[in-house]
């Protein structure tokens, strides 16, 4: 089928637009605004060059800045309670870790639970896509801001609510007592219909659970399950990226309502019966969007797997 033509050039202005503000990377600037080191990892997707760093410590309040190139296409996100072993030199951290004995990631991805930045630069229509997911789980809290960019949804995406303290139990982790990360229910339970994987694994017969409705409900930007494309997806064309961990205010779940949530209607007791479902409402844009969206990726390429 023939596209529209105002389509068609809105999609060429976009990539003459990024060839004319040019330059040949985006600049992205890391900053930790939580009150601990973090240790930022940094890998590129299948077919994508590393970037010159992979992994880094920065300390509260410290902030780094780099170049990535317009082309680039990788994830990245937050490491903590790292440490290196006096006697082996090896680095492994509590959550996030990459598997490397080093700072620095070496090809392996973060170990789940983990907050992550997704990116495909200069992708289709010369746009950035960019996310902040929790299909992986949850660690951080984190943003994503774009500066300078143009686009209707050149926009701040990301998790600003501390879920580690409201996390559900069944899929808590802890360390000394207290949540450092909360797993997805895919990770927790390896049920397909969880994981959108086996029978699942289209967007009609893999649909929102309880679970994913508990990150949803928090952080309404960010994906909360594989096909969450509709609300978590957003697009921009030559910015640069602000991205945050703890952003200001940090607030817990708790402190925000009063009360911790939980995951209705699933219980670890009966996870393995069918889970309630959440229905979204949903808007003629929203369903064009996933429409394009599900045009332009595989699931694999929209959750930059």
């Amino acid at each position: 089928m023939a596209s529209h033509p105002f389509f068609s050039t809105f999609l060429f202005s976009l990539c003459i637009l990024r060839s004319i503000s040019g330059g040949n990377s985006a600049t992205f600037t890391i900053t930790n605004k939580c009150s601990n080191t973090i240790w930022p990892g940094i890998l590129s997707n299948a077919g994508t060059d590393q970037l010159t760093t992979t992994g880094f410590a920065l300390n509260s309040g410290e902030s780094n800045t780099f170049s990535v190139p317009t082309s680039w296409s990788g994830r990245l996100w937050g490491r903590t309670l790292c440490s290196q072993d006096s006697t082996t030199g090896k680095f492994t951290c509590l959550t996030g870790d990459c598997g490397s004995s080093a700072v620095e990631c070496a090809g392996g991805g973060a170990a789940p639970p983990a907050t992550l930045a997704e990116f495909t630069l200069n992708g289709a229509g010369g746009l950035d896509f960019y996310d902040v997911s929790l299909v992986d789980g949850y660690n951080l809290p984190m943003t994503v801001v774009p500066e300078d960019g143009t686009g209707g949804n050149c926009t701040t995406t990301g998790c600003v609510v501390d879920l580690n303290a409201g996390c559900p139990s069944e899929l808590k982790v802890t360390a000394s007592d207290e949540g450092v990360a909360c797993k997805s229910a895919c990770e927790a339970f390896g049920d397909p219909q969880y994981c959108c994987s086996g029978a699942y694994a289209t967007p009609d017969t893999c649909k929102p659970s309880s679970y994913s409705q508990f990150f949803k409900n928090a952080c309404p930007k960010a994906y909360s399950y594989a096909y969450d494309d509709g609300t978590s997806t957003f697009t921009c064309a030559s910015a640069n990226y602000l991205i945050t961990f703890c952003p200001s205010p940090s607030t817990s779940l708790k402190s925000s309502n009063g009360q911790y949530p939980v995951a209705v209607g699933v219980s670890a007791s009966s996870r393995n019966t069918t889970p309630s479902f959440v229905v979204f409402g949903g808007s003629l844009a929203v369903a064009a969007a996933i429409l394009i969206l599900s045009a332009v990726f595989t699931p694999q390429e929209k959750n930059f797997v």
